[in-house]
């Protein structure tokens, strides 16, 4: 049955069913050349190309532009978009927005790592805020409005704050706000990577969305929380420091000029999902968490940790890593979204009243997965806080500055002093360990050699086995 609220999902519906002949691309024709599974199969049969009907996603005047001005409607933005290239080329987007080469950006420190990719590619300079540890989470939350408001007047020239929210577990704090209208204040625009909040505009008891607080670009993954195939995302303008036309002109240049009309109707389809979240799907869902919630702490060992969105929950269990945790969970049937070395993340659904999901199932699965681990010798009698570094920092050689250098690999031990020529990233939690042409700190070093003790996972230019990392030839002067 058709939805006229999915204006995009109708029109390929109708376009699907009027049983077209293709002389067009893609090349699987309606999926009759291709060897995927048949299940697979019958979504091909809506993978159209921008068609006399369908619109046109960089120049959307039908069906699309529809879509997009109900997306705006329900995030009340000046403009918004379908992303088809995921959150990353949104927070490219907008960070190309802001600033130009060498002009100078504030960032918070665990910002996801597209955020600095935009900062190298357009050559502007980072000024880092460390994000404050959070203790019950046992993670680095948000950056306080103090923070940034020091960052401010040390760097008045900045021309964007580039901020997370929520963290990555459901952080979200109770300053955004506060350090948005700050910014304003000094005539500088706020980017938020909020990719984990594109559900918060249904109202309590979720969080509020960035966007609601006045910022002035917001990039949602809707796939992440929303109903969205992955790499569907939104991006939202709603600035006076910001103008739609130069965010329009970026994403045409790194999106796709074949964008997905499977990823477009999806994020249709996500945008109607939550516009039609109601209270009594709200009160559902929050019974159905409040009895998953009960049931689970009802399994002997096993600590809940909630957080700021109720759609996350924190696993722990005394004595053992969430890597632990994990390979028990996985060796049940049970995928959680993250492992890190104190604990397991699990993303909830957001269910409407008609939803169901396997939580009496789940429960058994799970009382299985901890009573594995009875017996075995614990691995972990005591968590200590990574250091994160404190105030504010910048980087001893621009981006591109380390790459052109010579660089050589030596014993992380013996790097204090030295430059990083490459990131290294812990991820899990995503927080940069060093940044390519920042300064390496002993408490760097003393935070590797604990990650590295406790299991956890990298990302960029790390050699684990031979304890080493890459560093550039040229010393800088103390």
């Amino acid at each position: 049955m058709l939805n006229p609220n999915r204006p995009l999902i109708e029109a390929l519906t109708k376009f699907k069913e009027a049983n077209p002949i293709s002389f067009h691309v893609p090349g699987h024709k309606g999926g009759m050349l291709s060897g995927l599974p048949a299940e697979l199969r019958t979504a091909l049969k809506y993978d159209f190309t921008e068609l006399e009907g369908l619109d046109d996603l960089h120049e959307p005047s039908g069906v699309i532009e529809e879509a997009q001005q109900k997306l705006s409607s329900l995030y009340c933005s000046d403009r918004s978009f379908f992303l088809v290239n995921g959150s990353t080329v949104g927070n490219l987007a907008m960070v190309y927005a802001a600033c130009r080469a060498g002009e100078t950006v504030i960032v918070q420190r665990n910002a996801h790592k597209s955020i600095f990719h935009a900062i190298e590619l357009t050559g502007a300079r980072p000024v880092f805020v460390s994000p404050v540890w959070d203790v019950p989470t046992m993670t680095a939350g948000g950056v306080t409005a103090t923070q940034v408001g020091e960052a401010l007047k040390a760097y008045p020239e900045a021309k964007a704050v580039i901020l997370t929210y929520p963290t990555y577990y459901g952080i979200a704090g109770d300053e955004l706000e506060e350090t948005i209208n700050l910014c304003h204040t000094y005539g500088v625009p706020v980017l938020v990577d909020e990719a984990h909040g594109a559900h918060f505009i249904v109202g309590e008891p979720f969080p509020r969305s960035a966007l609601q607080m006045g910022a002035d670009v917001v990039v949602h993954s809707a796939h992440k929380t929303l109903p969205a195939m992955t790499m569907a995302s939104f991006l939202h303008v709603r600035s006076d420091f910001i103008t739609i036309e130069k965010v329009a002109r970026y994403l045409g240049m790194l999106q796709s000029s074949s964008p997905s009309y499977l990823l477009m109707a999806s994020l249709d389809d996500a945008r109607a999902y939550a516009e039609s979240f109601n209270e009594e799907d709200k009160k559902h869902f929050a019974e159905r968490r409040a009895t998953f919630i009960k049931q689970l702490q009802l399994i002997q060992g096993l600590q809940i940790v909630e957080t700021d969105d109720p759609l996350k929950l924190i696993l722990r269990i005394e004595g053992y890593s969430g890597f632990d945790i994990q390979q028990r969970l996985e060796a049940e049937g049970i995928y959680g979204e993250i492992a890190d070395p104190y604990q397991v993340l699990f993303v909830l659904p957001l269910l409407k009243v008609e939803s169901t999901y396997p939580f009496d199932e789940i429960y058994e699965k799970m009382k299985t997965a901890v009573a594995s681990l009875n017996g075995l010798d614990k691995k972990r009698s005591k968590v200590e806080a990574p250091a994160l570094g404190e105030g504010l920092s910048c980087l001893a050689y621009t981006f591109e500055e380390a790459a052109n250098m010579e660089v050589e690999w030596i014993p992380y031990e013996d790097s204090v002093g030295r430059v990083a020529a490459a990131s290294i990233i812990p991820y899990p939690p995503g927080i940069p360990l060093l940044i390519a042409g920042e300064i390496v700190k002993d408490e760097h070093v003393q935070t590797l050699e604990k990650l590295l003790q406790m299991g956890a996972k990298f990302q960029g230019e790390i050699r684990i086995n031979e304890k080493q990392i890459v560093v550039v030839m040229n010393r800088v002067e103390e």
